[in-house]
């Protein structure tokens, strides 16, 4: 009998030694981490993006994703601007130099992450991604795993 605990040790443990390299070579290549890579990737991706968008998608708090995009303006890959229809909020955009970071960043992260991956077989690598996708679909329907 598959015990669920070594299943999800084994998932964790893969995360994040995937993360880890892949972080590492953007490091080095891009002069960025991934965790900046998949804010500017979710920026990009999001029409009229708000750091409440951001702090869903990762289930993370919106007080980290706002001091994560301080740091993003900082380097000059995205600005604020104000929220056409609610002056109170600020929508995301990426500057001309965070989408060329982005785009340079993408082709690093699909090549690690290949070589990574490539002692799996494309249909052993599309099982697990169909049953991670299934996953995380009823995770996030439920809510489950989001901060308090």
């Amino acid at each position: 009998m598959i015990r669920v605990t070594h299943v999800f040790t084994d998932l964790v443990r893969v995360e994040t030694r995937l993360y880890n390299a892949v972080s590492a070579r953007l490091r080095t290549e891009q002069g960025l981490g991934l965790g900046q890579y998949e804010f500017l990737e979710i920026v990009d991706r999001v029409p009229g993006c708000r750091v409440l968008d951001i702090a869903t998608e990762l289930a993370i708090t919106v007080g980290a994703v706002s001091k994560a995009v301080d740091r993003l303006e900082a380097a000059g890959w995205c600005r604020r601007v104000a929220h056409p229809q609610d002056r109170r909020s600020s929508v995301l955009e990426l500057t001309p130099e965070g989408a060329q970071r982005l785009s340079a960043s993408r082709l690093v992260v699909e090549s690690e992450l290949r070589s990574l991956t490539a002692t799996v077989s494309p249909d052993e690598l599309a099982r697990i991604a169909a049953t991670l996708a299934g996953l995380r679909t009823v995770l996030e329907a439920g809510s489950h795993g989001r901060p308090g």
